[in-house]
Protein backbone atom coordinates (compact mmCIF):
# COMPACT_ATOMS: atom_id res chain seq x y z
CA UNK A 1 0.00 0.00 0.00
CA UNK A 2 2.76 2.38 0.89
CA UNK A 3 4.70 1.53 -2.26
CA UNK A 4 1.61 2.23 -4.34
CA UNK A 5 1.18 5.65 -2.78
CA UNK A 6 4.83 6.42 -3.37
CA UNK A 7 4.50 5.48 -7.04
CA UNK A 8 1.40 7.67 -7.41
CA UNK A 9 3.25 10.53 -5.77
CA UNK A 10 6.25 10.15 -8.05
CA UNK A 11 4.02 10.02 -11.14
CA UNK A 12 2.10 13.11 -10.03
CA UNK A 13 5.30 15.00 -9.33
CA UNK A 14 6.74 14.09 -12.74
CA UNK A 15 3.53 15.15 -14.49
CA UNK A 16 3.47 18.39 -12.53
CA UNK A 17 7.11 19.09 -13.39
CA UNK A 18 6.36 18.49 -17.07
CA UNK A 19 3.38 20.86 -17.03
CA UNK A 20 5.38 23.54 -15.22
CA UNK A 21 8.18 23.17 -17.79
CA UNK A 22 5.65 23.85 -20.56
CA UNK A 23 4.49 27.00 -18.78
CA UNK A 24 8.10 28.09 -18.31
CA UNK A 25 8.89 27.61 -22.00
CA UNK A 26 5.79 29.54 -23.03
CA UNK A 27 6.70 32.40 -20.69
CA UNK A 28 10.28 32.43 -21.96
CA UNK A 29 9.11 32.59 -25.57
CA UNK A 30 6.61 35.37 -24.83
CA UNK A 31 9.17 37.46 -22.94
CA UNK A 32 11.66 37.03 -25.79
CA UNK A 33 9.07 38.33 -28.26
CA UNK A 34 8.29 41.31 -26.07
CA UNK A 35 11.95 42.26 -25.71
CA UNK A 36 13.24 41.55 -29.24
CA UNK A 37 10.25 41.43 -31.61
CA UNK A 38 8.09 44.20 -30.18
CA UNK A 39 8.14 46.12 -33.49
CA UNK A 40 6.53 43.25 -35.41
CA UNK A 41 4.38 42.00 -32.52
CA UNK A 42 0.65 42.47 -33.06
CA UNK A 43 -2.16 42.53 -30.55
CA UNK A 44 -3.74 39.25 -31.80
CA UNK A 45 -0.39 37.54 -31.30
CA UNK A 46 -0.22 38.86 -27.72
CA UNK A 47 -3.72 37.56 -27.06
CA UNK A 48 -2.72 34.16 -28.43
CA UNK A 49 0.23 33.99 -26.02
CA UNK A 50 -1.99 34.91 -23.08
CA UNK A 51 -4.52 32.28 -24.13
CA UNK A 52 -1.75 29.66 -24.31
CA UNK A 53 -0.55 30.51 -20.79
CA UNK A 54 -4.07 30.54 -19.43
CA UNK A 55 -4.78 27.09 -20.91
CA UNK A 56 -1.60 25.65 -19.45
CA UNK A 57 -2.37 27.02 -15.99
CA UNK A 58 -5.89 25.59 -16.16
CA UNK A 59 -4.40 22.21 -17.04
CA UNK A 60 -2.17 22.35 -13.95
CA UNK A 61 -5.16 23.24 -11.77
CA UNK A 62 -7.14 20.30 -13.15
CA UNK A 63 -4.19 18.03 -12.50
CA UNK A 64 -3.95 19.16 -8.88
CA UNK A 65 -7.71 18.76 -8.34
CA UNK A 66 -7.83 15.30 -9.86
CA UNK A 67 -8.91 12.51 -7.52
CA UNK A 68 -5.99 10.29 -8.52
CA UNK A 69 -3.47 12.98 -7.65
CA UNK A 70 -2.28 12.66 -4.04
CA UNK A 71 -2.64 15.69 -1.84
CA UNK A 72 0.61 17.59 -1.80
CA UNK A 73 -0.46 19.44 1.34
CA UNK A 74 0.08 16.32 3.36
CA UNK A 75 3.67 16.04 2.17
CA UNK A 76 6.47 17.58 4.21
CA UNK A 77 9.81 18.66 2.78
CA UNK A 78 12.70 18.59 5.20
CA UNK A 79 16.12 19.95 4.19
CA UNK A 80 18.74 17.34 5.03
CA UNK A 81 21.82 19.40 4.24
CA UNK A 82 22.41 23.13 4.38
CA UNK A 83 25.68 24.57 3.15
CA UNK A 84 26.93 28.05 2.27
CA UNK A 85 29.08 26.55 -0.49
CA UNK A 86 28.04 26.48 -4.12
CA UNK A 87 26.30 23.30 -5.27
CA UNK A 88 26.83 22.69 -8.99
CA UNK A 89 24.13 19.99 -9.22
CA UNK A 90 21.57 22.29 -7.60
CA UNK A 91 22.57 25.16 -9.88
CA UNK A 92 22.16 22.92 -12.95
CA UNK A 93 18.73 21.68 -11.84
CA UNK A 94 17.50 25.21 -11.16
CA UNK A 95 19.12 26.75 -14.27
CA UNK A 96 21.55 28.81 -12.17
CA UNK A 97 18.74 30.38 -10.14
CA UNK A 98 19.58 28.64 -6.84
CA UNK A 99 23.33 27.99 -6.71
CA UNK A 100 23.47 27.72 -2.91
CA UNK A 101 21.14 25.94 -0.47
CA UNK A 102 21.92 27.89 2.69
CA UNK A 103 20.11 29.10 5.80
CA UNK A 104 19.24 32.41 4.12
CA UNK A 105 17.26 31.09 1.17
CA UNK A 106 15.67 27.98 2.68
CA UNK A 107 12.89 29.92 4.54
CA UNK A 108 11.90 31.62 1.28
CA UNK A 109 11.92 28.54 -0.99
CA UNK A 110 10.33 26.14 1.51
CA UNK A 111 7.72 28.58 2.82
CA UNK A 112 4.19 27.13 2.96
CA UNK A 113 2.52 30.35 4.14
CA UNK A 114 2.63 33.93 2.88
CA UNK A 115 5.01 36.48 4.33
CA UNK A 116 4.04 37.96 7.71
CA UNK A 117 3.37 41.33 6.06
CA UNK A 118 1.02 39.73 3.54
CA UNK A 119 -0.76 37.82 6.30
CA UNK A 120 -1.27 41.07 8.23
CA UNK A 121 -2.74 42.77 5.16
CA UNK A 122 -5.09 39.84 4.60
CA UNK A 123 -6.29 40.10 8.19
CA UNK A 124 -6.99 43.81 7.79
CA UNK A 125 -8.96 43.20 4.62
CA UNK A 126 -10.95 40.46 6.34
CA UNK A 127 -11.80 42.79 9.23
CA UNK A 128 -12.91 45.57 6.87
CA UNK A 129 -15.04 43.13 4.88
CA UNK A 130 -16.71 41.93 8.07
CA UNK A 131 -17.67 45.50 9.03
CA UNK A 132 -19.61 46.08 5.81
CA UNK A 133 -23.24 45.00 6.04
CA UNK A 134 -24.84 42.74 3.44
CA UNK A 135 -26.96 45.56 1.97
CA UNK A 136 -23.98 47.89 1.50
CA UNK A 137 -21.92 45.07 0.05
CA UNK A 138 -24.71 44.23 -2.41
CA UNK A 139 -24.92 47.87 -3.56
CA UNK A 140 -21.17 48.01 -4.08
CA UNK A 141 -21.29 44.78 -6.06
CA UNK A 142 -24.07 46.12 -8.29
CA UNK A 143 -22.18 49.37 -8.88
CA UNK A 144 -19.02 47.49 -9.78
CA UNK A 145 -20.92 45.16 -12.11
CA UNK A 146 -22.51 48.15 -13.84
CA UNK A 147 -19.15 49.81 -14.38
CA UNK A 148 -17.67 46.59 -15.72
CA UNK A 149 -20.63 46.09 -18.07
CA UNK A 150 -20.29 49.61 -19.48
CA UNK A 151 -16.56 49.15 -19.96
CA UNK A 152 -17.01 45.82 -21.70
CA UNK A 153 -19.66 47.31 -23.95
CA UNK A 154 -17.32 50.08 -25.01
CA UNK A 155 -14.47 47.66 -25.60
CA UNK A 156 -16.63 45.28 -27.61
CA UNK A 157 -17.86 48.00 -29.96
CA UNK A 158 -16.09 47.83 -33.31
CA UNK A 159 -13.51 50.43 -34.03
CA UNK A 160 -15.30 51.51 -37.19
CA UNK A 161 -18.36 52.47 -35.15
CA UNK A 162 -16.26 54.62 -32.86
CA UNK A 163 -14.55 56.28 -35.83
CA UNK A 164 -17.89 57.01 -37.51
CA UNK A 165 -19.28 58.50 -34.30
CA UNK A 166 -16.25 60.76 -33.87
CA UNK A 167 -16.47 61.84 -37.53
CA UNK A 168 -20.16 62.66 -37.11
CA UNK A 169 -19.41 64.72 -34.03
CA UNK A 170 -16.76 66.67 -35.89
CA UNK A 171 -19.18 67.39 -38.75
CA UNK A 172 -21.98 68.49 -36.45
CA UNK A 173 -19.77 70.88 -34.48
CA UNK A 174 -17.88 73.23 -36.84
CA UNK A 175 -14.77 74.84 -35.48
CA UNK A 176 -15.31 78.25 -37.17
CA UNK A 177 -17.98 80.92 -37.75
CA UNK A 178 -18.75 81.56 -41.46
CA UNK A 179 -19.98 85.11 -40.78
CA UNK A 180 -16.73 86.07 -39.04
CA UNK A 181 -14.70 84.51 -41.85
CA UNK A 182 -16.60 86.46 -44.54
CA UNK A 183 -16.26 89.72 -42.59
CA UNK A 184 -12.50 89.19 -42.21
CA UNK A 185 -12.06 88.43 -45.93
CA UNK A 186 -14.10 91.52 -46.89
CA UNK A 187 -12.08 93.77 -44.59
CA UNK A 188 -8.71 92.52 -45.88
CA UNK A 189 -9.60 92.39 -49.59
CA UNK A 190 -12.03 95.32 -50.04
CA UNK A 191 -11.69 97.35 -46.83
CA UNK A 192 -15.30 96.68 -45.97
CA UNK A 193 -16.26 97.87 -42.48
CA UNK A 194 -13.05 99.82 -41.89
CA UNK A 195 -13.12 103.44 -40.58
CA UNK A 196 -12.11 106.10 -43.16
CA UNK A 197 -11.42 109.05 -40.79
CA UNK A 198 -8.24 109.63 -38.83
CA UNK A 199 -8.43 109.96 -35.07
CA UNK A 200 -8.64 113.64 -33.98
CA UNK A 201 -5.78 115.20 -32.05
CA UNK A 202 -3.48 118.24 -31.90
CA UNK A 203 -0.70 118.55 -34.43
CA UNK A 204 2.76 118.53 -32.91
CA UNK A 205 4.61 121.85 -33.35
CA UNK A 206 7.31 121.65 -35.99
CA UNK A 207 10.31 123.73 -36.98
CA UNK A 208 9.90 127.39 -37.95
CA UNK A 209 8.23 127.78 -41.29
CA UNK A 210 6.42 124.44 -41.30
CA UNK A 211 3.01 125.70 -40.15
CA UNK A 212 2.62 128.42 -42.81
CA UNK A 213 3.85 126.05 -45.47
CA UNK A 214 1.08 123.57 -44.59
CA UNK A 215 -1.64 126.23 -44.63
CA UNK A 216 -0.69 128.78 -47.25
CA UNK A 217 1.25 126.61 -49.65
CA UNK A 218 4.87 126.94 -50.69
CA UNK A 219 6.25 129.81 -52.75
CA UNK A 220 9.30 129.88 -54.87
CA UNK A 221 11.92 132.56 -54.49
CA UNK A 222 15.15 132.75 -56.44
CA UNK A 223 18.09 134.17 -54.53
CA UNK A 224 21.55 134.85 -55.83
CA UNK A 225 24.26 134.28 -53.26
CA UNK A 226 27.28 136.41 -53.85
CA UNK A 227 30.68 136.34 -52.32
CA UNK A 228 30.59 139.97 -51.09
CA UNK A 229 30.85 140.98 -47.50
CA UNK A 230 27.63 143.05 -47.54
CA UNK A 231 25.45 140.02 -46.83
CA UNK A 232 27.70 138.90 -44.01
CA UNK A 233 27.61 142.35 -42.48
CA UNK A 234 23.84 142.47 -42.76
CA UNK A 235 23.55 139.21 -40.98
CA UNK A 236 25.43 140.17 -37.89
CA UNK A 237 28.80 141.81 -38.34
CA UNK A 238 32.14 140.96 -39.85
CA UNK A 239 33.10 137.37 -40.33
CA UNK A 240 36.61 136.04 -40.66
CA UNK A 241 37.49 135.22 -44.27
CA UNK A 242 37.64 131.56 -45.19
CA UNK A 243 40.26 129.94 -47.31
CA UNK A 244 39.48 128.36 -50.62
CA UNK A 245 38.45 124.72 -50.28
CA UNK A 246 37.60 125.15 -46.59
CA UNK A 247 34.50 123.21 -45.54
CA UNK A 248 31.41 125.36 -45.29
CA UNK A 249 32.33 127.90 -48.04
CA UNK A 250 29.75 128.24 -50.79
CA UNK A 251 30.79 129.50 -54.25
CA UNK A 252 29.27 132.81 -55.32
CA UNK A 253 28.08 131.55 -58.67
CA UNK A 254 25.57 129.04 -57.24
CA UNK A 255 21.88 129.94 -57.42
CA UNK A 256 19.53 128.14 -55.11
CA UNK A 257 15.76 127.88 -54.99
CA UNK A 258 14.53 128.37 -51.44
CA UNK A 259 11.02 127.41 -50.40
CA UNK A 260 9.52 129.92 -48.07
CA UNK A 261 6.18 131.22 -46.99
CA UNK A 262 4.79 134.61 -46.15
CA UNK A 263 5.80 135.65 -42.70
CA UNK A 264 8.59 133.13 -42.32
CA UNK A 265 11.74 133.97 -40.38
CA UNK A 266 14.20 133.00 -43.10
CA UNK A 267 17.16 135.44 -43.13
CA UNK A 268 16.72 136.24 -46.82
CA UNK A 269 13.14 137.44 -46.25
CA UNK A 270 13.95 139.94 -43.50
Amino acid sequence: MQQREEKQLEAAVESLISRVAHVKNALHSFIYKLENEYERLTWPSVLDNFALLSGQLNTINKLLKNEKTPSFRNQVIIPLLLSPDRDEDLAKLTEQRVPVFSHEIVPDYLRTKPDPEVEEQEKQLSVEAARIGPEVAQKQIQTLNKLCSNLLEKLNNPRDDRDSESAAMRQNKPSFNPADTNALVGAVAFGKGLSKCRPPGPVAPGHPGQGPMMSGGPTLQQVTIGGGSSQQAGMGGPVAPQQQGQPGKMPSSIKTNIKSAPGSMHPYNR
